[in-house]
């Protein structure tokens, strides 16, 4: 008799682990960026959309950026989704770049492309005009490991310079926009969808001014870094912002521990781009959700659940192996 109830509570305690793991499952932290930035806002909308719409629980947490991200989901497991930037995760996956000494990241994959983020590169100076004129100042270029860190020192190597020519600070959006407010730094470089709220209220309080990358340093940058794309921030953007200013843009991205089932992936995925008209009165972001910006020129292998979402649309995204 002994045995058997022995044998019964240990049935038990393993059908309770089960129910636990189960019930975990449908907990998931996402990793996004500093909270004044557009991951933040806009992963808080997803999390909470697809809560609200599913058995799902996203719980929506600041972060360090895109390479603080990866490393989140791959190294330390402590997020199960992240938005990260698409060459950030190029370079993670391959170990190239700026993961050429942490070597190979790949165990993530990729739910779907968002929107398109912007390096915008930020000052209250009128005479800071160019690239160029960064040389010797205070610069934010970011947090340390974050994708806007990364962008800073391709734009200034198309100007052959490098963190050396300036003096680099490395703060989050929302602290950089303080500082500059303060006068603490000359100009910060934040890579977010714009308008980026950390400057729409900079704006608010001192006159705001975007430096444009010139024709010349612009294709010697395309050439280098090939998963840029020219942008132009349209005059507008921010109060008191009379002109356009030319820039690059990257792909913001969602990505997935690779473990993630496939009908978790598979829910998320199609509860956010079956919903982007829901998702764009949330956030103006939304709008640029699309089966096509969702999957044209990702390098980085598509979570199963999420390709299987895809394919019922017509669209094949290559998976891992």
């Amino acid at each position: 008799m002994k045995k058997v109830l022995s044998l019964v509570l240990v049935l038990c305690m393993v059908f309770a682990l089960c129910a636990c793991g189960a019930s975990n499952s449908k907990k998931l932290t996402m990793g996004t960026g500093g909270e004044a930035g557009t991951y933040y806002a806009f992963g808080g909308v997803l999390g909470s959309y697809i809560g609200q719409k599913t058995d799902l629980s996203i719980n929506v947490v600041s972060s360090g950026g895109s390479a603080a991200n990866i490393t989140g989901i791959v190294a330390d497991n402590i997020y199960d989704l992240a938005t990260v930037q698409s060459d950030v995760m190029t370079y993670a996956f391959n170990g190239t770049n700026s993961f050429a000494e942490k070597g190979k990241m790949d165990g993530f994959r990729v739910l779907g492309g968002l929107y398109a983020e912007t390096v915008q590169i930020v000052t209250c100076n009128p005479d800071i005009k160019t690239v160029a004129d960064l040389k010797g100042k205070n610069v934010c270029v970011g947090d340390v490991g974050s994708g806007t860190f990364f962008n800073t020192q391709d734009i200034l190597a198309a100007y052959d310079m490098s963190l050396d020519d300036i003096s680099p600070v490395y703060q989050s959006f929302g602290d950089s926009a303080d500082s500059l407010k303060d006068g603490k730094i000359d100009a910060a470089v934040l890579t977010a969808g714009a308008p980026t709220t950390a400057v729409v209220d900079l704006a608010t309080a001192k006159s705001v001014y975007l430096v444009s990358i010139d024709d010349d340093h612009m294709a010697k940058l395309l050439a280098a870094c090939p998963w840029y794309a020219a942008y132009t921030i349209p005059a507008g953007t921010y109060s008191g912002f009379d002109s356009d200013a030319v820039t690059v843009t990257v792909k913001a991205t969602l990505v997935c521990r690779a473990d993630l089932p496939d009908d978790v992936a598979y829910t998320i995925v199609s509860t956010i781009y079956n919903n982007a008209a829901d998702i764009t009165a949330l956030h103006a972001k939304g709008a640029e959700l699309s089966l096509e910006f969702a999957t044209d020129g990702i390098a980085v292998p598509f979570a199963a659940g999420a390709a299987k979402f895809f394919a019922e649309n017509g669209i094949t995204v290559a998976t891992a192996p």
